[in-house]
Order: structure tokens, then sequence, then C-alpha cells
């Protein structure tokens, strides 16, 4: 049994899985998956899992190089969008409209689909490198 990190095991898989400049995002309850792109739903209930815990888990065992939020983030959820900067500091943030957010995740290998329901609560994560 693994001891601690990332103990869901899709989610532990695709991050062995993923290599330099591929995404992962992490979503709250309402993002569209694409079709083709893996769905990992850990929603249980409003609010469970919620986006921040989810993503400082994830940022343990993830190298990240770059996030992306949508733009809206900062203006409609303001609080969240302060505390997942807390989260990711160090690591470059480019806003781009919710609809472009959109469909960049149409490249992700996976979608990580949480029960939060702040709306925007959702980050592309892009894989760095670890040397």
């Amino acid at each position: 049994m693994k001891k601690n990190g990332v103990l869901n095991k899709e989610i532990s898989e695709v991050i062995a899985g993923m290599g330099h400049y591929d995404m992962l995002v992490i979503g709250d309850a309402g993002l569209p998956v694409p079709s083709g792109v893996k769905r990992i739903d850990l929603a249980l209930t409003r609010g469970i899992p919620d986006f921040l815990s989810t993503l400082k888990v994830v940022l343990e065992e993830l190298q990240v190089e770059n996030a992306v939020v949508a733009a809206e983030m900062e203006s409609v959820s303001p609080l969240l969008h302060q505390n997942m900067l807390k989260i990711i500091k160090g690591i470059p943030v480019s806003k781009v409209t919710h609809e472009e957010f959109k469909k960049i995740t149409h490249s992700a290998a996976a979608i990580i689909r949480t029960g939060e329901f702040t709306p925007y609560a959702n980050v592309i994560l892009q894989s760095g490198v670890v040397f």
C-alpha cells in the first residue's frame, strides 16, 4: 500500500505517464470533459473533495512549470483565486477566457473532476521536468 502522496490509482497513473508539456486539469463539478479526454471523477457531494485540497495533493507529485486559469476566476471567485495563487506560488500563471480554457482542455491527458461548486474553480497544470 502506498503511504502518502496521491493515493488515487487513476491520478497516480496519469501523473506517472506524463511528459514535458503534458497537461492535467483539475476542475470544478461543472467543467465539461471533452470526448476522448480521460475523466477522473472524485466528486462525492457538493464541496467534497474541494478544488484547493485536490490541487495541493496533485502538486506533491506533479512537476509543474506553468498553470492556466480562466481570467474570470479573479473577479468572480477572488478568494479562491488568491488561495490558489498561494498554493501554486512560484509557478507562472497564464490567464485565458473561460471559453479558451475549455478549448485547451481537449488536449489534456486527463481532467480531475472535484466536488467544488465555486465558479471557475479550474486549473490546467502543464508538466515540467525534474532535471
